[in-house]
């Protein structure tokens, strides 16, 4: 037995013996080194180097939920009669950076995308859905109320100077930073697509020259007609604004003699992109812009020829191109002697043909030419870059001017309020709008009003003296918050603010308390009794819960 174990012991280590010389001969395979992330302190905190790489990249973005009250006044129209709305939201942010020769090539990208719900509130957008950023729940209980929001907010390159992609537009300063609604009047488009150089002249001041896109600073040019040709897009037409879309009415004359009439089509080409300037200073005491831009209204052709009408042919003039502009100053001032964070806004802005850099719409949105957010609202302001007027065919530009100051206190590190407010005016020429007028009655020589509250109404006419369209108006914005951080980067407050609309001068048709007034065209040009307003007005109320990584 003792003979049996020494064997089998030896022959296992013969064995063993041989395989240690086997393997002395294999080649030895060396662990591949494990890159580990470093981080890149050059550019701040949060930066990382991509593996393999020399580009520097961070990382971030947001989580938001957002509750929202507002006063509703009716409950008609099945889209009525919601006060409350809510939405989530979510943010990605990406920051990548190489150092090079010429200085840092940077490029950022940002995706918004979010659920609102609520037609009041927080709720839908018509304003993003028209500009194909948001889309609509279609039940019978959600249309309207339900809407999944998605944005390619940022997206563009910085080197040497250039800007190139999707940002913010280099026309804009104040841009709402202390609100959580953003419903003060004032310049603030949230991207734009735009090609910029950027100067930097030392001691903090900079110059930009930008080449912008024109369709997200468009307001309509003024149109009395709904759903011109019968163009037919869907059963909710009205809820994505569109029945407002062509057609000015251009007339032909023979002496003093209105004989033809035809259309226009005023839905805007682009053709040139809108140029903006900017001469901004950054300093320790705080900022400092002044910017100003060109934008252009470039309308279609008459439509169907000379059009129709008695009398000889005539020549109906071409609406011709024009050119709006804006102006805008801004100013910044820290003051940390108060508390530190402390901050004051002030901002101005005036602009003709340009309603959009103005922001005179921050609260309704204009990309509907009379757009409504008060649910009940007794008259709709009308928001035109301009109106084609028909006894000249040119455009006849709109003006209007926006001031707006809000003002930032840290009551301690964790607590802090705002207190904003703003005020604004839009004006229609007074041959503007008597221009229309006559042109509505040669369409209508009967008085009829088949256009409702879209049309002027013959100059004269009791229906004139109280239709909305093309009114003067005005907009008043008052509001405060209160947020408390209890650890960083979390936000934990509520806004509240009120808002007025009023027409400067007479009066116009309360739809709200008599909704049947503008199909009653006969009462009101034989004098009936018809109810009149001149101001509307809601208070709003919004609580967000906000986390920044």
């Amino acid at each position: 037995m003792k003979l049996l174990k020494s064997s089998l012991l030896g022959s296992a280590t013969a064995f063993v013996a041989i395989g240690a010389a086997h393997a002395a001969d294999l080649p030895v395979k060396k662990a591949v080194p494990i890159e580990y992330v470093r981080v890149c302190s050059a550019y701040g905190a949060g930066f990382f180097y991509i593996p393999g790489t020399d580009t520097c990249l961070r990382l971030s973005g947001r989580a938001r939920f957002e509750g929202g009250y507002m006063t509703s006044y009716s409950r008609q129209f099945g889209n009525g009669g919601d006060t409350s709305g809510y939405q989530g939201r979510m943010r990605i942010n990406l920051d990548a950076r190489t150092q090079t020769a010429y200085g840092t090539l940077r490029a950022f990208v940002r995706f918004d995308a979010g659920a609102r719900t609520g037609y009041s509130g927080v709720g839908t957008s018509g304003t993003q859905q028209r500009i194909g950023q948001a889309y609509p729940g279609l039940g019978i209980d959600s249309f309207g109320r339900d809407q999944q929001f998605a944005n390619v907010d940022k997206a563009f390159i910085q080197f040497a100077g250039l800007t190139a992609g999707r940002a913010s537009s280099f026309f804009d300063f104040y841009a709402h930073d202390f609100e959580l609604a953003g419903a003060t009047a004032g310049s603030d488009i949230a991207s734009t697509n735009l090609l910029a150089y950027t100067a930097t002249l030392g001691n903090g001041l900079s110059a930009t020259i930008s080449a912008e896109d024109p369709v997200f600073r468009r307001s309509p040019i003024y149109s009395p007609s709904n759903n011109p040709g019968g163009v037919t897009v869907n059963a909710a037409i009205a809820n994505f604004a569109q029945n407002n879309s062509p057609a000015p009415v251009f007339i032909g004359y023979t002496g003093a003699t209105p004989t033809r009439f035809s259309q226009v089509d005023v839905i805007q080409r682009s053709r040139m992109p809108d140029v903006v300037g900017a001469l901004r200073l950054d300093q320790a005491w705080g900022s400092a812009q002044i910017s100003a831009a060109v934008h252009e209204l470039n309308v279609g052709n008459v439509q169907n020829g000379v059009g129709t009408g008695t009398g000889s042919n005539v020549s109906i003039p071409h609406a011709n191109n024009s050119y709006g502009y804006a102006v805008q100053g801004g100013l910044k001032i820290n003051t940390p002697f108060i508390a530190p964070g402390d901050a004051l806004y002030l901002q101005g802005a005036y602009g003709s043909g340009s309603q959009l850099y103005t922001g005179y719409s921050s609260f309704s949105g204009s990309y509907s030419q009379n757009a409504a957010t008060i649910q009940g609202q007794k008259f709709n302001q009308f928001f035109n870059d301009a109106s084609v007027n028909p006894f000249t065919g040119q455009l006849e530009q709109s003006t209007s001017f926006t001031v707006v100051g809000s003002y930032l206190h840290y009551w301690s590190p964790e607590w802090r309020s705002a207190v904003f407010g703003s005020y604004g005016e839009m004006d229609f020429t007074q041959r503007a709008r008597s221009a229309q007028g006559a042109a509505f009655g040669v369409i209508n020589p009967n008085g009829t009003n088949s256009f409702a509250a879209n049309a002027v109404g013959v100059p004269g006419t009791r229906f004139y003296q109280l239709s909305e369209a093309l009114r003067d108006t005005y907009q008043f914005v008052a509001g405060a918050s209160l947020i408390w951080s209890p650890v960083k980067d979390l936000d934990i407050g509520v806004e509240g603010y009120y808002t007025q609309i009023g027409v400067k001068n007479g009066r116009v048709i309360d739809k709200d308390k008599d909704p049947t007034a503008y199909s009653r065209v006969g009462a009101i040009n034989a004098g009936g009794a018809v109810a009149t307003t001149t101001a509307d007005s809601v208070s709003s109320f919004r609580f967000r819960v906000q986390r920044d990584f």
